[in-house]
């Protein structure tokens, strides 16, 4: 299923569902693991795909750790790893996930490039997180493509690889086929979003509910690198508004209410909620009122009219025009697509 990143474009790019629901969601799930590769997202991509959460109705999937060749793999931590997998696993395997490539001066193997691009070829999604991209670039598979990595080695990949359109500014970039996230906890990110594309808002939320994580972060690597959150009370004001409006999504909402909210200016509200979210308010209302629908299009059964007054769009057809322009398909198409994966929050 094709999708645009929500936070990879904000609201400029749509974040579509294929208007086809898939035939078969991917089940099977292989993480290649390099000789020093990251502990942090070895652990994430483990609890996100390799914990079995199938006794609570939610998708479980055969899940494997694989390596250049099987045996004792080196963690970034120093820890070492008995690994019994080698790269055969991937010619079976639905996902593919390219954990970070520690060392440049290192070139990518033929044997683990070739294994990649026959992934590729028979049609598995293959996902690096960070600099596993180094991969990704390395197999040709970026060529032509958008695409992240970690902020500190965007302009390096982007030098020895100038087909590829390295952007350093997201957290993660979906071309379809082939999906890349920055670094760190940019994999916690990339993630819940492959949950989400493929098995919907639902289980990406209650699957995020366990990690307690939030199920999708606006913005990108930028906000959080070049300008962080400072911890002073004009940002605990700026979440009491952002609490308030969500709890309030159904009324007439404006970047005026929101700043009478806060006491303050609708221009320097507007700047300042730019400057903390990296978004505009019309932007994050507007994203957060969509997810909404979502939910409540995968969770119940009411109406979609009824849904569009209760997330802020007022009417069905208001609704309508927003999920086809944002997510590629109707609320009902996409109520019908993921209905099956939804379940009732607990």
């Amino acid at each position: 299923m094709a999708v645009d990143p929500p936070c990879a474009e904000a609201l400029d790019g749509p974040d579509r569902v294929a208007a086809q629901a898939p035939n078969r969601p991917f089940r099977s799930v292989a993480v290649v693991l390099p000789d020093g590769g990251g502990a942090f997202g070895l652990g994430v991509v483990c609890e996100v795909f390799g914990f079995d959460r199938g006794p609570r109705g939610l998708p479980s999937f055969d899940f494997a750790i694989c390596t250049l060749q099987p045996g004792a793999v080196r963690l970034n931590t120093g820890m070492t790893l008995l690994v019994d997998h080698g790269l055969d696993r991937l010619a079976t395997a639905d996902l593919v996930h390219i954990l970070s490539w520690e060392d440049f001066d290192v070139p990518a193997p033929p044997n683990l490039l070739d294994a990649v691009r026959a992934a590729y070829d028979r049609g598995a999604i293959v996902a690096s997180h960070c600099t596993g991209a180094f991969v990704l670039a390395s197999a040709g598979l970026l060529d032509g493509k958008r695409a992240t990595t970690h902020w500190r080695w965007a302009a390096e990949i982007a030098r020895r690889f100038p087909a590829v359109k390295m952007d350093p500014d997201v957290l993660y970039v979906d071309e379809g086929q082939v999906v890349t996230s920055a670094g760190t906890a940019a994999g916690v990110d990339l993630c819940l979003y492959l949950l989400r594309r493929e098995y919907g808002a639902a289980v990406a939320a209650a699957v995020a509910r366990d990690m307690v994580v939030p199920p999708h972060r606006d913005g990108g690597q930028a906000q959080y690198v070049a300008m962080p959150i400072p911890p002073d009370t004009a940002d605990d004001q700026l979440a009491d508004v952002l609490s308030w409006a969500l709890a309030h999504l159904d009324q007439p909402l404006t970047v005026d209410t929101m700043a009478a909210h806060a006491l303050t200016s609708p221009r320097s509200f507007a700047r300042h909620f730019k400057a903390t979210t990296g978004t505009t308010p019309h932007a994050w209302l507007l994203a957060q009122r969509l997810h909404r629908a979502e939910e409540l299009l995968e969770t119940s059964e009411i109406p979609v009219e009824e849904i569009a007054r209760i997330v802020g769009f007022g009417s069905a057809a208001a609704l309508r025009e927003q999920f086809v322009r944002r997510r590629g398909v109707s609320p009902r198409d996409y109520r019908r697509v993921f209905r099956q994966f939804a379940l009732a929050d607990e």
